[in-house]
């Protein structure tokens, strides 16, 4: 019986255990075993972290946030303790293990490993999972809706407590390199302004919006990505606004929404609070509409696997999952769209 494993790695998402679920019942119908690696790719580094899943094992974890197989950001081309990148480790265990190909989910830096190693000869298949939708290739990536929906349910709220007491509202949602949560909740969530990484912020450009929008209403809602930059007078860089950097070297971002009300209520005197939503848009129960398109691509990925379809992607294309190369996803962004000339429309 031919093996193949599965991992996830990255940030958490919703609908990670949907496509795990899917691989395993559509590998069992092909006839394969399927090992569920633990803590992603760590769980194929010494020692070894890996459990069977079968059609009982992942019975019941349709609708459940999370991962049942953890997760993590390690990657076997990280130096390990002895100043070596891991990568012989990983593929020696691949090879004692008897796994004939993989199946990783994951957002840009998992497919980006993915990449590396079928280049390397493993054959491998990836799986686009990140709440942020900036994966390239693909329309869709699924956690996205459900951070959209958190997200404006939470718009929807603040308005109310916004215009009670006429404030101006800042709601900071997850994007380090794209503004695509932020575009689309706030489209949905009829936001005022919608700040982006795509676009540096403008300080006197903002502060002029919001004074001729509280010139006709005595409220406000703008929302803004945590990796959106700050513009403060046009000869100056736009900054980034971070707490330092994380144990793999990237800025752990938070606190712009902070910035940006303390520089609106020094230049305007408008009463400015802010929301951060932070982690809880990525947690808890998937939308259907995620339990959907994960549960499609777990089954497109098996498929992939099945049909050799190695060094691929899959990606929602239309109405349809297609294979595409990881080639086309390594070290790429996909950035916000016509869509943000949308939002640009309903701008204060």
């Amino acid at each position: 019986m031919a093996k193949i494993g599965v991992l996830t790695g990255g940030g958490d998402c919703p609908g990670l255990n949907a496509v795990v679920r899917a691989v395993v019942r559509r590998a069992d119908e092909y006839g394969y075993e399927v090992m569920g690696v633990r803590e992603g790719w760590r769980g194929l580094l010494d020692p070894p972290n890996h459990d069977r899943l079968t059609r009982e094992r992942v019975r019941g974890i349709l609708h459940l946030g999370g991962t049942i197989l953890g997760t993590s950001r390690d990657t076997p081309f990280q130096k390990g303790p002895d100043g070596k990148d891991r990568v012989e480790q990983l593929l020696r265990n691949i090879d004692r293990l008897h796994v004939e190909a993989l199946v990783a989910i994951g957002g840009e830096g998992t497919l980006n490993v993915a990449y590396k190693l079928s280049e390397l000869g493993v054959k491998i298949v990836g799986v686009p999972k990140t709440i942020d939708n900036d994966i390239p290739g693909t329309d869709l990536t699924f956690g996205f809706d459900t951070a959209v929906s958190i997200a404006t349910e939470a718009i929807d709220r603040l308005h109310s407590t916004a215009e009670a007491h006429s404030r101006a509202m800042i709601v900071e949602v997850m994007g380090r390199h794209a503004g695509w949560i932020a575009t689309y909740c706030g489209i949905a969530g009829g936001a005022d302004l919608v700040l982006v990484p795509e676009y540096p912020i403008d300080m006197d450009a903002l502060c002029a919006s919001l004074a001729r929008r509280h010139a006709k209403s005595h409220f406000s809602i703008v929302v803004v990505a945590e990796g959106a930059r700050i513009q403060v007078d046009g000869s100056r860089e736009a900054e980034l606004v971070s707490r330092g950097v994380d144990d793999f070297g990237r800025p752990q971002l938070g606190g712009i929404g902070e910035v940006l009300a303390r520089e609106i209520e020094r230049r305007l005197r408008i009463q400015t609070r802010v929301s951060v939503l932070g982690y809880v848009q990525r947690g808890g129960t998937p939308t259907a509409f995620d339990r959907v398109l994960a549960t499609r691509f777990g089954v497109a990925a098996a498929d992939f696997v099945h049909l050799d379809h190695f060094g691929k992607m899959c990606a929602l294309r239309g109405r349809n999952i297609e294979p595409v190369p990881l080639s086309v996803v390594a070290g790429k962004i996909k950035t916000v769209d016509e869509i943000y000339d949308v939002a640009r429309v309903f701008f204060a």
